[in-house]
């Protein structure tokens, strides 16, 4: 993609975006964001910070139903912190995804177990999806509501959402193509189905026209009970948003895609099956 071409989709981004303001750490700042600072995650936060984690926190990136996304900087630069709400949220939202995921089957059924065991899952599925060849943020620690992860952006700017972000049919399709393949390693190589993936949480670098899959921790293995009809709705996602590009397939014949197997699957295999559940740094 051409220097031009680059920029003129950047203006258009930003365009549609608010700029970030950045804030240095400071509790009356925390204090004032929407039921997300309670006071143990105050604490948390600056138990990170003490440790490295977070050197700033900045600007609202996301605010979603369950958690709000920040931008901060730390000793790795910059990261995005994920802080789920203890105090409000869709917490039965929650509950069709962790409480049959047998990975999570021990746990006790209170709002904090669940959205503990939550930002543990989403880091250990960030590592999985990675690990399988799919680009995604790299997790950097993770404790109770808090998720410390790598910055998908550039210079305080996030990459826009694929809702967000201007193509032209080549750029759709392309993208369009990467993201099956990406649902496809996530199933054979990471045994993982997404479960909520649509445009809403795709994220599109522009200067390398690649996808970039967020907002996983609902992602379920392959014998969680609802498997089927979670890849299905997925499926029907990309589908719809992708018709607008003229880009029209068949679910059976993308389902099939997503299943299919090759020859190097075995070897990516073989990677996660070394993947420790407890591999995310945990600070506590």
């Amino acid at each position: 993609m051409s220097e031009k071409r680059i920029e003129k989709q950047m203006r258009k981004i930003e365009d549609k975006r608010d700029k970030n303001r950045t804030f240095k750490k400071d509790s009356s700042f925390l204090k004032a964001e929407e039921n997300v600072f309670d006071v143990p995650t105050l604490k948390l936060l600056y138990t990170l910070a003490n440790k490295g984690y977070i050197t700033e926190m900045g600007g609202s990136i996301s605010t979603g139903k369950e958690a709000n996304v920040f931008y901060a900087t730390g000793n790795e630069g910059e990261v995005a912190v994920k802080i789920y709400r203890l105090t409000s949220g869709t917490f039965k939202a929650m509950d069709p995804y962790i409480l049959k995921d047998p990975r999570f089957s021990n746990i006790r059924h209170s709002r904090k177990d669940i959205v503990f065991a939550w930002t543990q899952k989403e880091a250990q599925n960030l590592l999985r999806i990675r690990k399988a060849g799919v680009r995604a943020p790299r997790p950097i620690v993770n404790d109770r509501n808090v998720l410390v992860m790598e910055f998908m952006g550039k210079d305080k700017i996030p990459f826009p959402l694929l809702k967000d972000t201007p193509l032209d049919d080549a750029d759709a399709q392309n993208l369009f193509d990467q993201i099956i393949e990406g649902m496809r390693r996530l199933y054979v190589r990471a045994h993982l189905v997404h479960s909520d993936l649509s445009e809403y949480n795709i994220l599109v670098d522009v200067e390398k026209m690649e996808a970039v899959i967020i907002d996983v921790g609902q992602a379920v293995t392959l014998d969680h009970p609802n498997v089927r009809e979670f890849m299905a709705r997925d499926i029907e996602n990309i589908l719809r948003f992708f018709k607008k590009y003229g880009i029209k397939e068949d679910k059976k014949i993308i389902s099939d895609r997503v299943k299919e197997r090759n020859e190097t699957d075995e070897l990516f295999e073989k990677e996660l099956e070394e993947i420790d559940e407890t591999d995310s740094k945990d600070i506590s």
